[in-house]
């Protein structure tokens, strides 16, 4: 993931062994692989140079560097946790040399202008309260002819959050800047991005939540505790209970974004 603040990271060793639970060894936004493919659907990304930002854990960053075969993929997150732990699947996995991870500060990106053909980023973005210094960021480091594929928490509206929705977010207890698709296609195109698109995946996430709650409660229960704690499962069962009711109503809204920098050629 990637924040707004360099304070005690957010995602330690608890949620990380949490959420391998939960989502897989690695991951930590759902969906697992199957997902970060549809995020990545119609893309070559053979011999490319790709940048997984907000990377966590690593296993997102490690799939694509096994199926994609791009030349060199680059994980980046803020938080030194999940960059050890992506660092050390990388060399167990054999993909060091494929595979480089990158921990910074919050800020602008640590990155040459025009070094990526591909951003690619799974749920990270909602860490960011400030879209459009983040879009011109990701433009610059992108190639002419580069593409951003994310997906991102979204908020299905630019009120003021319901308080079904500030419930979820004091459970969730992250610093989510939550925006609106609108406002999401807006910074991307004031910072020069054509072909923007969002997709909304709230009717997929609805589902998907349900069943994890559900296993929270029921097959994970035991297997969850064991790993993080009776009292650590209970939160995130309320925190998921609070979630399903904004996926619900659809102010929760899981969301697959696109767009290109202009110039070049990247299929």
């Amino acid at each position: 993931m990637i924040e707004t603040s360099a304070q005690e990271p957010e995602y330690d060793e608890a949620a990380i062994r949490f959420l391998s639970v939960l989502w897989g060894e690695g991951y930590l936004s759902p969906g697992g692989p199957e997902e970060v493919d549809r995020v990545l659907s119609g893309l070559d990304l053979a011999g490319k140079q790709v940048l997984d930002l907000g990377c966590g854990a690593g296993g997102v960053t490690l799939h694509i560097a096994r199926t994609g075969s791009p030349a060199h993929i680059t994980g980046f997150d803020v938080e030194l946790p999940v960059i050890e732990r992506a660092r050390f699947a990388a060399e167990q996995n054999g993909l060091s040399r494929r595979v480089s991870f990158v921990q910074a500060a919050p800020g602008k990106l640590p990155f040459a202008d025009g070094s990526f053909d591909v951003v690619f980023s799974k749920d990270a973005l909602v860490h960011v309260a400030d879209k459009e210094t983040l879009f011109r960021d990701i433009f610059r480091v992108l190639k002419p002819g580069g593409v951003f594929a994310a997906s991102d928490w979204l908020i299905g509206h630019d009120g003021d959050p319901s308080p079904d929705m500030k419930d979820y977010l004091a459970a969730e207890g992250l610093s989510f800047g939550m925006a609106s698709a609108a406002r999401y296609l807006s910074a991307m195109q004031a910072a020069g991005f054509v072909n923007a698109k969002a997709e909304s995946r709230n009717a997929w996430y609805c589902e998907v939540a349900r069943q994890e709650l559900a296993r929270l409660q029921g097959p994970l229960h035991a297997t969850a505790v064991a790993a993080v704690g009776a009292a650590y499962v209970e939160k995130n069962i309320r925190t998921w209970t609070a979630m399903q009711k904004v996926l619900d109503t659809g102010e929760h809204c899981p969301t697959h974004l696109r767009g290109e920098k202009p110039g070049g050629d990247v299929s």
